[in-house]
């Protein structure tokens, strides 16, 4: 029986195995009994936060792609627009789009791993698609754009659906239940598009969520900590920690280059917890800090987080 999910607002019912989450995307096994894979996260987008991140040239980005891969990442994640909740950052969809088909367009060619594009909107994921990306990162969970999952169905793609609130407007209810419905809306609006369940893995969002009764460092910690509770969802778990702003105001690092340290402490946090992608500026460290969890992880009972 299909379990019944109650939330404060509303009632999910999302369809869940007993045990095993697992999901391909782009040809990438993820799930339980699988070591944790990576996504190296690479931008285009000279907005972005974290400037060390973003390599704008033909050339850096080859490099730098190439350096993550030799380093152990399964795909690699593009990013053309910043989606950082405390910038502005915001390009048409033309510019976004003639971003991602160029850096994707040179990286599908080479890399030998999958490459995602990291885009809310239908018509930069579609040049995506054509340039050769075989995963959408939305990280509005379907909401900036509901015609982006019939672009995703119609590819034949694999999706990450990602929570985050709607813009200018603070969360309301408590973290875990409010990542979680947001969560379940989105993999429902995904499939009723026609996108495969096996197809979507979901990511809870941590530094989108900048709420007013609870402290955003708070609500990311919260997250973290109760990762295993969103497995009710049904998807395998993306989540990406890597250099962001909960790190600098628990660690009292404001610059993100000095925030790794934090950074692996939070993935080594979040694999324990369950995760089973991990998106990282970082791969050769974050690899490393996942096996190690992933290790004391299997050391457990049975290696599945509950």
């Amino acid at each position: 029986m299909d379990p019944v999910v109650r939330y404060a607002s509303s009632v999910v019912v999302v369809s869940v195995r007993s045990h095993a989450l697992e999901a391909c995307l782009g040809g990438v096994w993820i799930g339980d009994g699988v070591e944790p894979r990576i996504m190296g996260a690479i931008n285009v987008s000279p907005e972005s936060f974290y400037g060390r991140s973003v390599a704008v040239g033909d050339d850096d980005l080859l490099a730098a792609a190439e350096r993550m891969v030799a380093a152990g990442a399964s795909l690699i994640d593009v990013g053309a627009m910043s989606t950082a909740p405390y910038l502005r950052g915001e390009i048409s969809p033309i510019e976004e789009a003639d971003r991602l088909q160029r850096a994707v367009g040179l990286l599908a060619r080479r890399m030998g791993v999958p490459v995602s594009a990291d885009t809310s909107r239908a018509e930069p994921a579609r040049a995506a698609l054509a340039a050769g990306a075989e995963v959408i990162n939305d990280a509005t969970g379907l909401r900036a754009d509901p015609g982006l999952a019939d672009v995703v169905a119609q590819a034949g793609a694999g999706l990450i659906v990602t929570a985050s609130p709607p813009r200018d407007v603070s969360p309301a209810g408590p973290p875990l239940a409010t990542v979680s419905e947001l969560l379940a809306t989105g993999v429902q609006a995904a499939t009723r598009a026609g996108v495969p369940a096996g197809a979507i893995a979901v990511d809870p969002g941590i530094g989108f969520f900048r709420g007013q009764d609870v402290a955003w460092p708070e609500w990311d910690c919260r997250i973290l900590a109760g990762l295993g509770a969103v497995r009710a969802i049904g998807r395998p778990l993306c989540v990406g920690v890597s250099r962001k702003s909960f790190i600098g105001a628990l660690a009292g690092c404001p610059d993100p280059a000095d925030r790794l340290p934090g950074s692996l402490a939070a993935t080594a946090a979040a694999v324990l917890a369950g995760a089973h992608l991990i998106r990282t500026h970082d791969v050769a460290e974050t690899l490393q800090a996942v096996r190690v969890a992933w290790a004391i992880r299997r050391a457990g009972a049975d290696g599945v987080c509950r």
